[in-house]
């Protein structure tokens, strides 16, 4: 018996090793997850406190709401040559530099504090 416990002692310290660092990887793992999720609650709360003084949701709130009142005002005054200037205006926008919608995308979405402008942007190409 004392030559069975001497092979298979160092094969079981190895299966403990090998657990072991399993175990620890996995702790490892869950810790590298909740301070992801601790530094997006920190980023979150951040953006909440410097938008408390700031006007920029409200201004971009206001510039993209101008093309509704715009298309409002046309069917009201029975005037459709706003909604084409409106449609000239999207045209134009659309016709603008990549580099320049993409940055104009990101102010607009960090003043509205929405995180993960790639993402979004990637569902534009769509």
């Amino acid at each position: 018996m004392n030559i069975l416990s001497t092979l298979l002692g160092p094969v079981a310290d190895l299966g403990k090793t090998f657990l072991n660092h399993r175990a620890e990887e996995k702790q490892a793992k869950h810790e590298a997850k909740m301070n992801v999720i601790q530094n997006d609650a920190d980023w979150e709360a951040k953006m909440v406190d410097a938008s408390a003084s700031s006007w920029k949701d409200e201004f971009w709130t206001i510039i993209l709401a101008i093309p509704i009142f715009m298309v409002g005002y046309a069917i009201i005054a029975d005037d459709m040559t706003v909604v084409e200037r409106v449609q000239q205006a999207f045209s134009t926008l659309n016709d603008l530099p990549e580099w320049y919608q993409y940055l104009l995308f990101i102010a607009i979405s960090s003043s509205f504090g929405i995180k993960g402008a790639s993402k979004l942007m990637g569902m534009r190409k769509k």
